[in-house]
């Protein structure tokens, strides 16, 4: 038996609650996972709350991110050993698997080795946002050296995330924050610049650092009325990514904005990269590197014992933190 957070009903973090479950052998191409630390992800709240892609059918796990060490083995796997390191990749969906447990399983395609010199909290934070950030910046936008990048809710890990690829490729990441409360932390995070949407105009503060050519691109997880702005402030050619919706009311697009400029504007999730296996292999690469080198390196906001789990999901959703909340078991 093994200590499994699920949730019976939809709702707040208070609907999830610590089971006894027997986790089953890990079947073809899949591992089992002693855990030791997993990451939490907005995601995970969205679909606890009943307001992700799919319904949860009950009682339902949960959990993208882990790490911790490989207990058992299935049938067909060669490339992974008792006793390895691993984190698990965001490469699944819900309804097969989740992370938040003691003991889990995981499928081939969604782990890796962990990195050297990393910590299991380390790497238990680290590749939903890091995949997330590359997969748009650089699978799809192929961001290029001295082009600036406009970073929505920069201060959550995928943005900060997105902030740390763009400086490793000479990039110029503008932080987007509603504030000026989070304005030094994003700057000591990398941000070359810092706009905070409620008290700044927006299109003069991005014509300013680019000398009136605007950014290249755009990477969004919120949505909303900003987006006009956001798109006002594009270079022609530009690209704008809405890889989220935390504010789920309608976009306002300019059109004569989109058709002036011939933007792109275009919805992404992180499953398209880990789903496909020459991407997904592409990105692990250029993190595993990243990670390797320093350059790219996780920010964990705040860590929780595995018994806190709802009042780790409550801070999350007080939008407090700067970086990523991670589990200890």
């Amino acid at each position: 038996m093994s200590k499994v957070v699920r949730f019976h009903r939809v709702g707040g973090p208070e609907v999830l609650q610590i089971d006894d479950v027997d986790v089953r052998a890990p079947g073809i191409g899949e591992v089992r996972i002693k855990v030791k630390a997993l990451g939490l992800n907005r995601a995970e709240a969205m679909y606890r709350s009943g307001q992700y892609t799919f319904i949860p059918e009950m009682p339902a796990i949960l959990g993208y991110e882990a790490a911790g060490t490989i207990e058992s083995i299935g049938e067909g796997v060669t490339e992974f050993a008792i006793g390895d390191e691993v984190n698990v990749i965001p490469a699944f969906s819900f309804a097969d698997y989740g992370m938040y447990g003691e003991l889990v399983i995981a499928p081939l395609h969604a782990i890796v080795k962990q990195p050297a010199g990393m910590t299991a909290v380390e790497g238990a934070a680290t590749w939903m946002q890091f995949v997330t950030a590359y997969g748009a910046l650089i699978d799809i936008g192929d961001l290029k050296k001295g082009e600036t990048v406009l970073i929505r809710a920069a201060s959550s890990s995928v943005g900060l995330a997105a902030i740390q690829i763009a400086n490793l490729l000479g990039a110029v990441p503008v932080a987007l924050t509603r504030t000026s409360e989070k304005r030094q932390a994003l700057l000591d995070a990398g941000a070359a610049h810092v706009i905070a949407t409620k008290e700044q105009n927006l299109v003069a503060e991005v014509n300013r650092i680019t000398g009136s050519k605007g950014a290249r691109m755009a990477f969004d997880p919120v949505g909303g009325a900003e987006v006009a702005n956001i798109l006002h402030s594009l270079s022609p050619l530009g690209i704008f990514f809405q890889y989220g919706a935390l504010d789920t009311s309608e976009m306002r697009i300019p059109v004569m904005e989109v058709l002036g400029k011939n933007l792109t504007i275009r919805g992404y999730q992180l499953f398209e990269v880990t789903q496909d296996a020459e991407r997904l292999s592409r990105a692990k690469t250029f993190i595993t590197k990243g990670l390797e080198s320093g350059g790219l390196y996780p920010l964990i906001a705040k860590t929780y014992p595995f018994e806190r789990i709802v009042e780790a999901h409550q801070y999350m959703e007080s939008n407090a933190q700067i970086g990523k909340i991670v589990i200890e078991i």
